[in-house]
């Protein structure tokens, strides 16, 4: 499959060929399915596989328009709506919707929300209420996208490794996390934390800022902050992200968010 989704990749006079379109629409139902991932834990660190990126992007000029009907609602799209989430032991809220093409590990929930293509959620995660969870993202298990986060999709470049918030992650009220940042296991971001690739992360639990770039290491607890900055019309305040301490590891995760909420004086 990935040789022909390479060559496909590199000439899309290709994309006319059945065979083409099978393999393709293969790797969509593998990815649907949970037997393939667009990035998973390898070692110490993630790895992208570029080829499965390529054939959810090649996926969509091959598909045609078409109308889909849920009760009294409809839509006109490319991608078929997911289905069979009880044979799937998901709970889906009503107005949940989730894109033919991302997997929802047994025992997630989703609040009404949206999931799109490539995305894969982890068993005991909870999407929130109007939280998106965008294409290819990679959401970890036991992970809480509290009531309107956004968590950006990441399809090109096809190299580009997608947003990753790893397990046991507390990501609160009206947080952003976009443009493929790495969020570290069991971190809490507090209400309204927006972080891109060129937001300023700033450990300050230390006598010397330590400073991060689309990464917030395992178990941080950060809420929203600002930094001087001068410009030509003078020097203003710019958004970053604080870093201002620690979940315990000795302790319970779900005692422990609770603590750091409490401790720090976190807006969830």
């Amino acid at each position: 499959m990935k040789e022909i989704i390479e060559a496909a990749w590199n000439d899309r006079t290709m994309l006319q060929s059945e065979e083409v379109k099978k393999t393709i629409r293969s790797v969509i139902e593998q990815l649907d399915e949970g037997q393939l991932r667009v990035a998973e834990p390898s070692g110490d660190g993630w790895i992208t596989h570029e080829w499965v990126k390529k054939a959810v992007i090649l996926y969509f000029p091959i598909q045609e328009m078409h109308t889909i009907e849920a009760g009294p609602f409809e839509f006109h799209d490319k991608i078929p709506l997911k289905k069979g989430f009880a044979q799937k032991g998901v709970r889906v809220v009503p107005q949940a919707l989730a894109r033919y093409g991302s997997f929802i590990e047994r025992g997630a929930i989703l609040m009404p929300s949206y999931v799109n293509i490539g995305a894969w959620v982890g068993s005991g995660t909870m999407v929130d209420t109007w939280a998106t969870v965008g294409s290819c993202a990679q959401i970890g298990r036991n992970v809480h996208l509290a009531g309107g986060v956004g968590i950006g999709g990441v399809l090109e470049p096809p190299q580009a490794t997608p947003t990753i918030i790893e397990d046991d992650c507390f990501i609160g009220s009206r947080c952003i996390v976009v443009e493929g940042v790495h969020i570290g296991r069991e971190a809490v971001l507090g209400a309204n934390v927006v972080i891109t690739q060129s937001t300023h992360i700033i450990d300050v639990t230390g006598p010397d800022p330590v400073q991060y770039h689309g990464y917030v290491p395992p178990r941080s607890v950060v809420i929203p902050g600002s930094y001087s900055r001068q410009f030509p019309a003078g020097e203003f305040q710019v958004p970053c992200a604080l870093i201002i301490g620690q979940r315990k590891e000795s302790t319970d995760k779900k005692v422990s968010l609770n603590e750091a909420l409490r401790e720090y004086d976190v807006s969830a």
